[in-house]
Parts: structure tokens; sequence; C-alpha cells
């Protein structure tokens, strides 16, 4: 069988997957549009502003449209967070305290954060005084009730419950909001007053719900994953309770001001239409990442999750085994691309990670993984980790070509 009819042939599996893919990005679609109407938008909120940005309408509203879609109280939506990670950041310097400590209750945080978090001498948590506690999930890679219950009794100076939403390079599926919903309650139920902090990306719109609608105090998220839509270029969202919103707002821009100012001369054109686009362009990631899961399993590799297990997130981690097939994997991503398409990517030092990573990015916006792109650590048990595609015939196209390398190798 060639290469084309093994994709049509898992095409003929996977329709009542794609089918809820659809399900789900017409129920965005609709909570987003509502959320565009409530907040009145209009040409006059895509304009930019120069300066201190008082009075920008486009910034304001924008982020009171994100707060809108994720059922929070108050959003900030800004080009001046740099990536997940730098949101995320902002975040926690805005709401932790010296002297505090937070629990991680989904494990290890990813690569990129640790530094942020533990590093020492580069103006980290750790060093204002913050310290830190990991819950190791269970074996099954649930977060584990019991150790969340032990850590939170055993440091009552506990002010924020973490969790990540998204595998990272960790071999587990990504959580559902139902499962962040019942952790939230389980804290809370334990007498947990502080602050339920998600860290969403690669999560938003694969489902009906977002975390703050079961429970989390505050959801990040990076746009150049899937709030951008694949359009905006730049920029990240935090949106949650109002209080812990301002705190995170005197952080971003200064104590003494905080979200009353900011401006961003180019316009926000691309914001409000990304996040337009977002539910519909999620579900394409979607489609593509199913299809390739039930063809990679056909073949033989192990699928994180299975291609007919329900996603909680965009990613998918494809386990090879040999780091031949792991690059051969990565390349062909990148050569499919429309973007530096004759480059062949090579296993390098990245700054913020522990080992050698290959990358496939070959996207209109740099390192934007609701592109096709694919990367992960070059290490036993050579894990690819792949994610986004702004069309689903991009995907099948990629697919394609994958098949037809990883075909020739096994001849």
């Amino acid at each position: 069988m060639d290469s084309l009819e093994i994709i049509k042939t898992a095409e003929k599996k996977v329709k009542a997957r794609m089918a809820c893919a659809d399900e789900v990005a017409y129920a965005n679609q609709v909570k987003v549009l509502e959320a565009f109407q409530k907040n009145q938008v209009s040409a006059r909120h895509f304009n930019g502003t120069t300066g201190y940005g008082y009075g920008d309408d486009g910034r304001d509203v924008l982020g009171q449209v994100y707060a809108d879609v994720f059922k929070a109280e108050a959003g900030i939506c800004s080009p001046h967070m740099l990536s997940g990670t730098h949101a995320l950041t902002v975040a926690l310097f805005g709401l932790l305290r010296p002297g505090e400590r937070i629990l991680f209750a989904s494990g290890m945080p990813y690569d990129t954060l640790r530094g942020v978090v533990f590093g020492e001498g580069n103006g980290s948590l750790k060093d204002f005084g913050v310290s830190s506690t990991l819950a190791d999930l269970t074996s099954c890679g649930k977060m584990d009730k019991a150790a969340i219950q032990e850590a939170l009794a055993l440091n009552p100076d506990i002010s924020m419950v973490y969790i990540q939403r998204s595998r990272g390079y960790e071999l587990r599926n990504a959580f559902s909001c139902d499962e962040i919903g019942e952790v939230c309650s389980f804290v809370r139920s334990l007498g947990f007053a502080g602050c339920i902090f998600v860290d969403n990306c690669y999560g938003e719109f694969v489902e009906e719900k977002e975390p703050t609608e079961v429970g989390a105090d505050i959801a990040v998220g990076s746009l150049i994953k899937n709030p951008g839509g694949g359009i905006a270029q730049t920029g990240a969202y935090i949106c949650g309770k109002s209080a812990y919103i301002e705190k995170i707002g005197q952080r971003l821009v200064a104590p003494s001001v905080g979200l009353e100012v900011g401006s961003f001369e180019p316009g926000y054109r691309n914001f409000y239409e990304g996040l337009f686009l977002a539910p519909h362009v999620t579900a394409q990631a979607l489609k593509i990442s199913v299809l390739i899961s039930c063809v990679m399993q056909s073949l033989g590799y192990k699928c994180y999750p299975d291609w007919d297990t329900e996603p909680h997130d965009i990613t998918r981690a494809i386990e090879f085994g040999n780091a031949q097939a792991m690059v051969t994997f990565i390349r062909e991503i990148q050569y499919a691309s429309p973007v530096d398409s004759y480059v062949t990517c090579e296993p390098w030092d990245m700054p913020g990670y522990d080992d050698k990573i290959i990358m496939a990015a070959g996207t209109f916006v740099s390192g934007a993984s609701i592109e096709l792109s694919a990367d992960g650590p070059v290490k036993p048990p050579y894990i690819a980790y792949f994610q986004g595609g702004l069309t689903y015939e991009h995907g099948r196209y990629a697919l394609k070509r994958i098949l037809d390398s990883l075909l020739t190798e096994d001849a």
C-alpha cells in the first residue's frame, strides 16, 4: 500500500473524531462571536496608539473580549508579552510575594519555566524568596490528590496551586478541563483560599470550556498558539479574577499606573481577527493531529494520546525508539512548510532546554506552534512532539511526505 492509500484508509477510520472537532469548533465560534458582539467591537478598536496610550480603547476592549470568551471577570491581551513563558512570568511575579510558596500540582513545569522558578542568581522567583513544592503525578500521569493534600498540609505558606495543562516534554496526556475542575474543587474542599493558576498553552478551544469556567482563578496562554488563530504575530493573554488581574497589571506595566497605559502603534486588528478565527484553526490542527496519530499507529509507532482518545490540547507525542526516524519525521515537517522549506533541521543547544533540541517550524510567524511544527529533545526514547497546522490540507500533504521518507528508509 502506498502512502496516499494509507492516509485514505486512516481518514475513513477517524471520521467520528473529526466530527467531534467540528462540533467543538462551532460551540467555541459562538462563544467568541457573542463576546465580540457584547463588547460592540468596531473598526475603531483596530487602531493603534502611541506614547502612553491613555484611552486606548482597542487595548482595553480586547482584554475584555478575552475575559468574556474565557468566562472570566477580567483579562489582559498584550503584544508586550512576548511568549507564553513571558506571560507566565509576568503573572507569577505579579501575584507572588517573598515568603510565599507555589505548589506545582501537575509535577515538574515546562523546561523554559524552570529557570523562572528554580534558577539561582538570574532574578528567578527563588532569588526573590518564593519557594516551590512539587506534587508528583501518579503512575498513570494524573494529578495525585493525596500528594496535593499532603503538600498543602505540610506547607501552610502555599499561596498558589499551579497546573500545567499541556504535557510539555513529558509522556502524559494533557489534562482536560474536567480534570482541572475536579482538582480545583478538591483543593477548595481542603480549605485552600489562594490562587489556582493554569498554564493553558496549547489547550484553548480544544474543548467547549476553559479552565476559568471550572474553578481556576487565572489562565495564561500565548497568542502564537491556539488563540492567535495563526494571525497574531506576537503577544499573550491572561484572564481571571479582577483582583488578580489588577495585581498582574501592576507588574506588566508599573505599580503606579497598572493597566491605564500601554500603547501599540501598529494596531490590534490581527489580535481581534486571530481570536475570531481561533476556534476554526484549532479544529484544523486537531484534525491533522488525529490523522497523523492514526497513520503513525498503523505503522507501529506509539502515540500519546491514542488517535481515538479525546484530545485536550493540540500536541501529539510520537515515540520512535530511534533517533533517525525521529529526525526524519521532524525534517519532513520542515521540508513540507511554506516558509524555509529548503532548510534541513539539526539538533542544537537551545536556550532554556537541558538537551539538544531539533525543531521544525517553517512558519509565517516565527516559532508559532499553531502552525504546522514539530520538535523534541534528541534523547531516548526519541519522541517528536507534533502540533499545529492552519489547514487540514497542509497537514495531509506533510503526512504524505513523512510516509514516503519513512517507508523508503524501512525498505
